[in-house]
């Protein structure tokens, strides 16, 4: 006898199942990489340079290594492989050798029985200084001013984009001079790792990453090893936002572990880690846009500097982003554009959500409002009659060959309703429940922002990424597990990969097997591009196993919540049945279609797999005495081509919008001579509960036929466009012209 059954998978591929590793997050029983012990294990600890640039005459380790407790105390000396790492170019040092170009830049190491022995010990080293005059303007240094810092100059990469007449004239034209600072990921969980040595000259090490290939690659150069003697495995992973893509205590670790024949756990503390990683890179950039009376872009030209600090990181891709999509989500013939990223002896910068994108729509929005404001035109107005759509053309003369709904999203926030007039409540006042104002001196604005971001890895980058799945029987029950080497970093990863198995092999109960590099590159979580590129790859390997199982069948089949269904619907096998003793098991290595370089003196190419867009409509109250701002609304519209796991979606698009807002109004690493004046959660501020307004979010599902379920990257989008729209409003509210983010109160007062 025959059955039907209902052809819907449970948990798949257009649901919101729980992620698994959810309640144990919620409950702190989490192990996070800090989180991580060894027997016998011994504590690392750095120690950094005070000044950001000067010579070391000498370093004395005699009293450290009296220091009771203590197993190691090391120096560039002791690296036994290449002194030199970096995700684009291998110009950073391990340990540093005659010179430091960073406050902050790692000068020896030392392991102890005890941290606050290490600590103690650390403090014994007496390191010599010569200190050098740092160069700390990203501008002067393209204009080749103060010394070179790397041998062949302080420029890191210049990119050039030139399309369309450059000579045309326009009835209107406005310029503007907008200036963008360091934002840190202030991810919460601090770099940490456990690196643990085998009998063998070889080690372990689990760690809190983005990359765990990259990551090897690095760390086997500097330890002088083969790669199969340098395992990674992910450790807990507490936020990354693209700050856990270059390496931190990786190599310190294995280092200590390796020399003493002890494991070794790392764990920075706060002000360590704003000294330990990268941050966004500052910017400063020159608009100018031409326009027609009734608002039509004719030109737009621009300039853009990028302070990548002292040492390269991803600068030379984040440059690319910049200049790529430094126009913004519009249709103008004429581009001419010229992006520099630059070394300087401020912090390293390098990845952080928005990656490029985020400095330019600060610019090109701000001049959309200028621009609308001289055309007598609504500020959505003039947006959406210069709104590029499917098949435009991007400044580099890449077509835009999937949906690009930038009209429709805007038109989406506008209509939106308006948040009420809220009776007086102190906790909805600027200012919170500190009691500085009763209302009086506080203007309400509205405004406007779209944005646009690339999605996965660009200019010809060989982006791939590689999945495992096995399908048999476990306790009677058909069962699969995947396994990637990708980085699960909060976002929800692991809850995709199950949706997908799910989706392509009919059954429940899916396991992910914890990320290492036993299997494949699965690249970088980053660039928006894990659900595209391992999503892509699990649906290939998945498939590659279902058309195994299926080729037993004369007919054609699918797998459907643990049956074998016909075309008819009618049940044809159980699959516990066909399994039965027999494993399938495939491991694909899958890639999206191919992109190119940008010509280098026009800066034209396919640069870009897929492009992403985002809207916001920002409210806020400002009270212009005080110069305190709260956001009322911060409403967002985005196309996502398929949400995959729609609760998911909404979440990254409120923890990106959260992010914009911290950079309108708050987030700054603030530097002086080269120096971080504020290295803590005290005084780097970082947007809370109470910041956040209430968001109304549309999702667009518009596919892209040249994805895996045509989705669209999700998590960068809602970063870029948020902060113009605060400022906008900001502006609205104040008639003044904020032409730098974070919007501080004397910016707002004059005082």
């Amino acid at each position: 006898m025959t059955t039907s059954v209902s052809t819907q998978t449970v948990n798949g591929v257009g649901t919101s199942p729980r992620r698994p590793d959810g309640t144990v997050k919620v409950r702190g029983e989490f192990a996070y990489s800090s989180d991580l012990w060894h027997e016998d294990m011994v504590w690392g600890v750095t120690l950094r340079s005070p000044h950001p640039y000067a010579r070391i005459t000498g370093i004395d380790l005699t009293e450290a290594l009296k220091v009771p407790g203590v197993y190691a105390v090391l120096t560039h000396e002791d690296v036994p492989g290449v002194n030199r790492y970096g995700l684009e170019h291998s110009d950073q040092p391990v340990l540093a050798v005659d010179v430091v170009r960073y406050q902050g830049e790692p000068v020896a190491l030392v392991a102890a029985d005890h941290p606050e022995t290490a600590r103690r010990a650390m403090k014994r080293i007496v390191v010599s200084y010569e200190e050098l005059s740092p160069v700390t303007d990203s501008e002067a240094a393209v204009a080749g001013e103060g010394p070179s810092l790397h041998e062949g100059g302080n420029v890191v990469r210049h990119v050039k984009i030139r399309r369309g007449p450059q000579d045309l004239a326009a009835d209107v034209v406005v310029s503007g001079v907008y200036e963008v600072g360091m934002q840190d990921q202030a991810f919460l969980g601090p770099e940490s790792g456990l690196a643990v040595p085998d009998t063998e000259g070889g080690v372990d090490l689990y760690v809190a990453t983005q990359w765990l290939h990259v990551d090897q690659q690095q760390i086997v150069a500097a330890l002088g090893l083969p790669v199969e003697k340098v395992r990674l495995t992910l450790g807990g992973v507490g936020g990354a936002f693209g700050g856990r893509e270059d390496l931190s205590m990786q190599v310190h670790a294995c280092l200590l572990a390796l020399h003493t024949g002890k494991p070794v756990k790392m764990v920075y503390n706060r002000e360590e880690s704003f000294y330990g990683h990268v941050h966004r890179h500052p910017a400063k950039m020159y608009y100018e846009h031409g326009a027609t009376r009734d608002g039509r872009l004719v030109y737009v030209r621009t300039r853009l500097f990028l302070d990548g600090g002292a040492y390269a990181s991803s600068t030379g891709a984040v440059v690319a982003n910049a200049a790529t999509l430094g126009v913004g989500p519009y249709t103008v013939d004429s581009v001419a554009v010229d992006c520099w990223g630059t070394y300087t002896n401020n912090p390293p910068c390098g990845a952080m959500r928005g990656f490029g994108a985020v400095q330019a729509a600060f610019g090109y929005e701000s001049q959309m409002d200028k621009l609308a404001a001289a055309c007598g035109l609504d500020p959505v107005e003039i947006r959406v009659r210069n709104a590029m759509s499917e098949g435009a053309l991007m400044p580099t003369g890449q077509a835009v060959d999937s949906a690009a709904p930038v009209a429709e999203l805007l038109d989406l926030v506008r209509a939106k309703p308006m948040p009420p007039e809220r009776p007086f409540d102190l906790r909805h006042m600027p200012g919170g429940v500190s009691n500085t104002t009763h209302g009086e001196g506080v203007v309400r604005g509205v405004g406007y922002a779209v944005g646009i971001k690339n999605v996965c890895f660009s200019e010809g980058f060989d982006d791939y990424s590689t999945a495992r799945v096995r399908l048999r029987l476990v306790g009677g029950e058909p069962a699969a597990t995947v396994h990637t080497a990708a980085c699960e970093v909060g976002q929800g990863l692991v809850t995709i990969m199950q949706q997908i198995v799910r989706t392509e092999l009919g059954v429940e109960q899916v396991t992910v097997l914890p990320m290492d590099t036993s299997i494949g590159n699965g690249g970088s979580t980053s660039a928006s591009r894990q659900t595209y590129v391992t999503g892509g790859a699990v649906q290939a390997a998945s498939a590659a196993v279902r058309a195994r199982l299926l080729s037993r069948f004369d007919q054609r089949v699918r797998v459907v919540g643990g049956k074998l269904v016909a075309a008819d619907g009618q049940v044809v096998a159980d699959l516990v049945d066909v399994l039965a003793d027999d494993v399938y098991d495939e491991t694909v290595e899958w890639r999206h279609r191919p992109t190119t370089g940008l010509d280098p003196e026009t800066g034209q190419g396919t640069a870009h797999v897929q492009y992403a867009f985002a809207a916001h409509r920002a409210v806020v109250d400002v009270d212009v005495e005080l110069g305190l701002v709260k956001v009322v609304a911060l409403d967002c519209a985005q196309d996502v081509g398929k949400a995959l796991n729609p609760q998911a979606v909404l979440g990254q698009i409120q923890g990106g919008s959260a992010q914009g807002l911290g950079l309108a109004v708050m987030e700054e690493i603030q530097t002086s001579g080269g120096k971080i004046r504020n290295p803590s959660f005290t005084d780097y501020l970082i947007p809370t509960v109470l910041d956040m307004p209430p968001m109304s979010i549309d999702v667009l599902e518009r596919p892209d036929p040249h994805a895996p379920y045509g989705l669209r990257g999700v998590g960068e989008p809602p970063t870029i466009s948020s902060t113009p729209a605060i400022v906008a409003a900001i502006r609205a509210a104040t008639g003044l012209a904020l032409t730098r983010v974070p919007v501080r109160p004397e910016h707002l007062t004059g005082t």
